[in-house]
């Protein structure tokens, strides 16, 4: 160096010496060195007493020229940048917390193998041992490595703070990201031409003083931004190829040097060749579409958090598909519970459809309808059902190779804005798939977008499979509810067709009674009219007409006792007094005398049949008893009140369970005690009807 030089390089160090000798004595006057369990502040304190020391050191260099100086100097140096690795570690770890650091394992012990590098160098130069031809090369080398491992620290740091946090940060960011520059050009070039700028390095100095004011206003800004830093994947990902870089370039200018130590008179040729050739090969691999994505879903997956808020997303697509409830309503909320997740404006719904094989679009939500049938044996269709794939067009068109020997249909690819072919499988079977449109914004397409659609495709297959199970199950029940009451219909039909056979076979013995002509026409003109209720209950549905009100149980007692003695059998009866139930009265007499036939039928002509009728417990009860066949305790507990079970050799099971569930439909209940040949007694307890109450009311309900 001249003197002019040295001049400045001596004024520079002394700058550097003063400025940061300065800002630590300040810190110390925060108590920055009594906040030993702060480790950012211990950190920081340490960091700027060394760069102090390293300017104190290398004015002393100059100043004397004595070796140990520059000895001195250069650990300082080291140990200087040691200490803002650890600061910015720190950073990277804000309150210790272990799950946030899974990502930043390896760079610990990186930063510890690079000063460990930086002092095995020293210690080469100090004991003057040779390493490819020179005991500074080390240095050099080592001295590279520092400002760029402090630069992927750095951009990972200020990638990752939060947005309220950031102006605090920014002052430290750019002033450690000026001076780590700096020195990674000094070095960098040191490396490359095995010589040290003289002109930049006399500025050194300077550079690192005038960046104290960033660094003591970043510093006295801070306040908790530390806690808010957030390890993002796409910062992740450029840190790495930061490193990558890096090391790259350290490996070149080492093979650079061995070429041109070793080339003889055609080493400096080869080692400029070697450098052109390499930074080509790094652009070659630096803009490799595949060895990026690579990387990026290598250390998304293995180190780093990911692109979405799982929680928030899955129970915002449970509240998008639980919204409604019809198939075609449905179907839409599966298409736009899929869309939302990428910010797409469309797409339709395949499913297959009742006696088809294939699939047609059954739903759609802002896309044009189609006609076009996807076979469920075509390629698309077992690529899908085999691989689970989330099927991107785009990719397809511009790198088919990577879904095999798959073949889209045409439809499909001349399908406007078609982007995304998600898959809805339960199980190992594919019950539909959505064709979703192209996103509003750029979305790339990785591996957690991909996981993320066949994990909810899954999902809305679930709730499509179980809408179809409900609607198969409605449809049964509907079908169920049709031959129940076909069955009841056919009950009373076969009652009725009785009822008329046995006025005919008395009509030829009694066909001049004038008592009996009145009796035949009353039941004739019966059975119309319960022919009639039974055939509007089958074109409608409709209970049968009759008051909801009070019905008097001793009439319809009385009335039974009466058909009873028509048909030649005695019913004893027991009114203690007058009951009213609710209910309506046709239905009441039919279950009743259902009963009182049930013991008739059960009884011999001289045995006895009794119904008795009274209160009990603010209920009807009603008691009907026979000494007749009696029924097992087995049937009553497995087969009574069931349809189609009887022990009648013409019956159809079905009276017992038409009374059972009329009994039930009025919040009463029924009790039956039988024992083989000693004969049956069935209890029926139902709500009585209140007249004072219900006329109160109706007053009420009239003023």
């Amino acid at each position: 160096m001249d003197s002019g030089t040295l001049v400045l390089t001596a004024w520079g160090y002394g700058l550097v010496g003063f400025s940061y000798s300065a800002f630590a004595l300040r810190l110390l006057q925060l108590g920055y060195l009594r906040s030993a369990r702060e480790w950012s502040k211990t950190t920081v304190l340490a960091a700027v007493t060394w760069s102090a020391l390293w300017g104190w050191f290398g004015l002393a260099l100059l100043l004397t020229g004595m070796p140990l100086f520059l000895l001195f100097s250069t650990l300082s140096d080291l140990f200087r940048y040691g200490c803002w690795y650890a600061f910015l570690l720190i950073l990277l770890r804000p309150n210790g917390a272990p799950g946030r650091a899974i990502g930043m394992r390896w760079m610990t012990p990186l930063a510890a193998a690079v000063v460990f590098f930086g002092l095995l160098a020293l210690t080469f130069s100090a004991l003057r041992i040779s390493v490819f031809g020179q005991t500074s090369r080390l240095i050099l080398f080592s001295a590279m490595a520092s400002p760029v491992f402090a630069l992927v620290l750095l951009e990972q740091v200020f990638r990752n703070v939060t947005e309220d946090s950031r102006w605090n940060i920014k002052p430290l960011c750019l002033g450690l990201f000026s001076a780590f520059l700096f020195d990674l050009y000094l070095f960098s070039e040191a490396v490359l031409f095995n010589r040290l700028d003289a002109d930049a390095l006399s500025i050194r100095g300077a550079v690192h003083a005038l960046v104290v004011p960033l660094l003591w206003l970043s510093i006295t800004r801070r306040s908790d931004w530390i806690s808010k830093i957030r390890i993002s994947p796409k910062a992740a990902f450029q840190t790495a190829t930061l490193l990558m870089a890096g090391l790259y370039l350290i490996f070149i200018s080492s093979v650079g040097y061995y070429v041109r130590y070793f080339g003889g008179e055609w080493g400096r040729a080869l080692q400029l060749g070697l450098i052109f050739f390499a930074l080509v090969i790094l652009l070659v691999l630096g803009l490799s579409g595949a060895v990026r994505a690579k990387l990026r879903v290598f250390l998304g997956k293995h180190f780093f958090r990911y692109r979405f808020d799982y929680r928030e997303e899955w129970l915002k697509f449970t509240r998008t598909l639980s919204a409604k409830n019809t198939p075609q309503e449905m179907g839409q909320q599966v298409i736009r519970g899929l869309a939302d997740m990428l910010e797409s404006p469309a797409g339709g719904l395949w499913m297959k459809t009742k006696g088809e094989a294939a699939f047609s679009q059954t739903a759609r939500w802002n896309l044009a309808q189609t006609l076009e049938k996807e076979d469920a044996n075509s390629p698309l269709c077992q690529f899908m059902m085999t691989s689970g794939w989330v099927i991107n067009l785009e990719e397809y068109r511009s790198y088919s190779r990577r879904y095999g020997q798959l073949k889209l249909p045409t439809w499909l690819q001349e399908l406007a804005q078609a982007w995304l072919v998600v898959p809805l499988m339960v199980g190992e079977e594919l019950i539909g798939f959505v064709v979703l449109a192209s996103a509003r914004t750029r979305v790339d397409v990785n591996w957690e977008v991909t996981d993320l659609l066949k994990t909810a495709g899954r999902q809305a297959a679930s709730f499509l499979a179980q809408m179809q199970a409900t609607e198969s199950l409605l449809e049964v029940r509907k079908f169920d509810a049709f031959n129940r009451m076909s069955a009841f219909v056919v009950h009373d039909l076969k009652n009725i067709v009785t009822q008329l056979s046995l006025m005919m076979k008395n009509a030829k013995r009694l066909s001049h009674n004038p008592e009996f002509q009145q009796d035949m026409l009353m039941t004739v003109e019966n059975s119309l009219d319960r022919m009639r209720q039974l055939m509007l209950q089958l074109r409608e549905g409709a209970t049968p007409p009759g008051t909801a009100f009070g019905v008097n149980l001793g009439t319809i007692i009385q009335r039974i006792e009466a058909v009873a003695a028509g048909r030649g059998r005695k019913l004893e009866v027991q009114l203690s007094e007058p009951v009213v139930t609710r209910g309506h009265e046709e239905r009441l007499e039919r279950v009743i005398g259902h009963v009182v036939q049930n013991a008739f039928d059960a009884t011999d002509v001289g045995g006895r049949v009794w119904i008795n009728l009274d209160r009990l417990s603010g209920q009807a009860r009603i008691v009907v008893g026979d000494t007749g066949k009696g029924m097992s305790q087995d049937f009553i507990r497995d087969r009574l009140f069931k349809p189609f079970q009887t022990t009648k050799h013409a019956g159809m099971g079905i009276g017992a369970y038409e009374s059972f569930q009329y009994v039930q439909e009025l919040g009463g209940r029924i009790e039956v005690d039988s024992e083989l040949g000693q004969g049956t007694t069935v209890k029926m307890l139902l709500p009585l009807f209140e007249n004072q109450k219900e006329s109160d009311l109706h007053s009420l309900e009239t003023s």
